[in-house]
Parts: C-alpha cells; sequence; structure tokens
C-alpha cells in the first residue's frame, strides 16, 4: 500500500487560476490545467461528453490509479467541483476534509466528511485494506500530508502554461523534503514526474 498525491500545476506552481470556487471551478483560464485529462482544450461552457484521455496522459492515468483502494481531498476540491454531481466518480470511498460536516451527504454517494487530515488517513487506509490511498487535493490537503509525513509518492502533472495567478501547490510550505524520480511521461498538454519521498 501506498499514499500517492496527485496533483496538476501550471509552469509557475497554480492548482488553480484566480477566483476558482463553486461555480468557476479551477479559476479564470485554470481549465487549461486539465487539458491532458479531457484530451484537449475545452472550457467550462464547452465540457466534452466524454473524456478523451490518450497516449501518455492515459498511461500515467491508468498506471496511477490502478491500484485505488480510497482517497482523500479537501473541501476547496469537493465545492469547487460541485461534488462531481452528488456521485462519487473515484474508485473507492472519498474522504473529504472540512470544519463543516453538518452538512454531510448520504454515505451512498461515496463522500464521507471528516473534520481533520488525521482522521480522513486512518478511514482512508482502513477502507483501502492494503491497496493505495490518494490524495487528490486541494493544495493545503497536499501541504498538510506532506508535513505529516504521510505521502509516499507525489505525483504532479505540469501543465505547458504560466497562469500568473491563482492558488499555488507550495505557498508558504517551509519543510524540506527530498524526493527521488520514480518515472516521466509526456503528452503535447502536460509533463507527469511521479517522485518517490525519499525518508
Amino acid at each position: 500500500m501506498s499514499v500517492i498525491a496527485g496533483i496538476t500545476t501550471s509552469v509557475d506552481g497554480y492548482i488553480a487560476g484566480p477566483g476558482d470556487g463553486p461555480g468557476v471551478g479551477l479559476g479564470r483560464g485554470g481549465e487549461r490545467l486539465h487539458y491532458w485529462v479531457m484530451g484537449g482544450p475545452w472550457t467550462y461552457d464547452n465540457e466534452p461528453e466524454d473524456f478523451g484521455m490518450s497516449g501518455a496522459d492515459r498511461e500515467f492515468f491508468d498506471e496511477l490509479t490502478g491500484n485505488l483502494g480510497a482517497g482523500v481531498c479537501g473541501r476547496g476540491m469537493y465545492d469547487a467541483s460541485e461534488a462531481w454531481g452528488g456521485t462519487n466518480p473515484f474508485g473507492g470511498p472519498l474522504f473529504v476534509v472540512t470544519h463543516r460536516t453538518e452538512d454531510a451527504p448520504d454515505p451512498s454517494t461515496g463522500f464521507h466528511f471528516v473534520d481533520d487530515l488525521e482522521t480522513a488517513m486512518e478511514r482512508a487506509t482502513e477502507a483501502a485494506a492494503g491497496r493505495d490511498v490518494s490524495i487528490s487535493g486541494g493544495a493545503d490537503v497536499i501541504r498538510q500530508a506532506l508535513a505529516a509525513g504521510y505521502v509516499d509518492e507525489l505525483a504532479i502533472s505540469t501543465a505547458p502554461l504560466v497562469l500568473g495567478g491563482g492558488k499555488r501547490l507550495f505557498q508558504g510550505f517551509e519543510h524540506d523534503i527530498e524526493l527521488e524520480v520514480r518515472r516521466v511521461y509526456t503528452s503535447p498538454y502536460a509533463t507527469h514526474v511521479r517522485y518517490t519521498v525519499k525518508r
């Protein structure tokens, strides 16, 4: 079992454009970060009906997610995605770290609200039953998980753009963590690097 933190950034380190949140997703210009997920250019007004992921993007995604048993994300990501239409689209249960647990959805949706990262990791590890646990963002949850020593692997997808503003992945992060490059995948829409977190 491994704990894998994965997220997409711009070349200048932003995981969302300015003004991200419910109704605006990844913020102004932020959808360009996920061209690799959609298989090409898209906008919130013109979303493709099917994911068009292919080539190196598909290879990276499939290898990264093939053994997932549970996931963890933050409330910001959950809200910005508008709860993925109300049903967890990922393999295994998704534990959402939030201080506002009173509006938790029914567990049958696949979402489980917890009020701290430690509890989320304990419950996700138990639910994964020996399979991998994914930490999919946002940035604050990934920073907390790295600082706490939970992360075995960091998967960073870098989109070929400079956003110039928004939310930075490592904003305010002051820990010294050494990484080892495990594998690199490259497509026209992103360069994906899987790093092992050295202990």
